[in-house]
């Protein structure tokens, strides 16, 4: 009997690409340059200008800030920002994120949920009507 060769791909080793481009060629591509790399949605977003709110975002990035606290769960992550911690709050509380290379491309908001998983508890006495016969402890 042969023996299936395996069709799983080995993790990546070595240095991290985006579309063919490592992360340091993709730090000196300007932003139009980088937005044809990105998928259309961030794409669209690039080329109808970015809000006065991300300019402050980028300005921060530029003095050399390395936590950086922010609502704005809307803005796409640039290659100038691997490395950074970012606090990215989810309507509660600010959530810490440090940005990998992997996450180019994509928004803030993916990286800090709204939402938590629900845990439902059991009913209380009275909640049904066959708790009625349930003896109390």
């Amino acid at each position: 009997m042969a023996k299936k060769s395996s069709t799983k791909l080995p993790k990546r080793k070595g240095e991290y690409t985006y579309r063919g481009k490592t992360v340091e060629q993709l730090k000196k591509l300007n932003m139009e340059e980088f937005a044809q790399l990105i998928p259309a949605r961030q794409r669209r977003t690039i080329k109808r200008g970015i809000s006065d709110e991300h300019k402050k975002i980028m300005q921060k990035i530029k003095d050399g800030e390395t936590t950086i606290k922010t609502h704005r769960r809307d803005m796409i992550i640039f290659p100038d920002m691997v490395g950074l911690n970012l606090e990215i709050y989810n309507g509660k509380s600010f959530e810490k994120v440090e940005v990998m290379p992997e996450m180019l491309g994509h928004y803030f908001g993916e990286f800090s949920m709204t939402r938590r998983r629900v845990n439902h508890g059991s009913a209380g006495v009275g909640a049904t009507k066959s708790s009625k016969f349930v003896p109390l402890k």
